[in-house]
This record gives C-alpha cells, sequence and structure tokens, in this order.
C-alpha cells in the first residue's frame, strides 16, 4: 500500500483504501467483517466521505493485510519535490498486481520495458479521467487491461 499524505480530502485515502481491497479480490463486506466496522461505514470512506478515526484506520488496514503509520511532518514538508508518497491514484492504479503482470508480459516481446508500459498504463488512466471528469477505477483499469491482452493476441 502506498503512503498517503492527509490534506482534508478523504478522495485519496478512499481510492487507496478501494484499490487494495480490490486488488485483494475482497469485497467489502468481508473486509467489514474483518475489520470489525460496518459495510457502510467503510463504503463511505471509499466514496471519500467520513472522518474515520485511527484506530479505524488501523483495524482496515489490518483487515487489509497493511499497516498503519502516522507521521506529524512541518507544514514546510508541503513544498518538497513531490515523491513515490504524492503519486496520483492513476499511477497507483498502473502498479497493482494485475498491471505489474500485464506490463511484464507486454514487455516480454522486447518492443518496450516493463516501466514503460506501466507509464502508458497510467497515463491512459489519467486520460480517461480526464474525458469522463470522473477519477479511474480499479474497474477501468481491469477494463483497460483486457483491452491490451485482446489486442497483442494475433488476428484468427
Amino acid at each position: 500500500m502506498e503512503l498517503i499524505t492527509l490534506d482534508g480530502n478523504g478522495a485519496r485515502l478512499g481510492r487507496v483504501l478501494r484499490a487494495r481491497r480490490k486488488e485483494m479480490g475482497r469485497t467489502i463486506a468481508a473486509v467489514a467483517v474483518d475489520a470489525g466496522l460496518s459495510v457502510p461505514y467503510i463504503a463511505n470512506l471509499e466514496n471519500g466521505r467520513g472522518n474515520p478515526t485511527l484506530a479505524a484506520l488501523d483495524r482496515l488496514a489490518t483487515a487489509l493485510d497493511t499497516r498503519l503509520t502516522v507521521e506529524l511532518a512541518p507544514a514546510a514538508a508541503d513544498t518538497a519535490e513531490p515523491g513515490p508518497a504524492d503519486d496520483d491514484a492513476a499511477a497507483a492504479l498502473a502498479r497493482s498486481a494485475r498491471a505489474r503482470e500485464v506490463a511484464a508480459l507486454l514487455a516480454a516481446d522486447g518492443r518496450t520495458s516493463a516501466a514503460e508500459v506501466t507509464d502508458g498504463l497510467a497515463a491512459a488512466l489519467r486520460g480517461l479521467s480526464a474525458l469522463t471528469g470522473a477519477d479511474a477505477t480499479a474497474r477501468d483499469l481491469d477494463r483497460l487491461l483486457d483491452l491490451l491482452l485482446l489486442a497483442r493476441r494475433p488476428a484468427p
């Protein structure tokens, strides 16, 4: 799971929680049971709503086979160069387990590298978001990956 900088907007946290849950192939209900939280509570968090407590985030992290780390940093740290922690949701989706698997498969022919495929996936997801006006989702990524796999098959 990625490092998330919270800025008062829960949308980024929600996207990361949803992506991790889907990456694990789990339903909201299954995660809710493991975390001891309600389905609506988790659904709200995934949709960028709500104000979770640290205890709830810790229980969610455990249910998602990750760990919660909290750091207080000076406000001046916000002016630092963006790094992996500041990565956007499209890039995070493009680094999912399935995306890495497909990137390796597409790069196997030697015409491109897995990193270039991953960068292209992130760019495509950003483009999709710009066209639709909504953040790309794990489902969008799955559709894009399916399309790429279909497109690479030789014609019958």
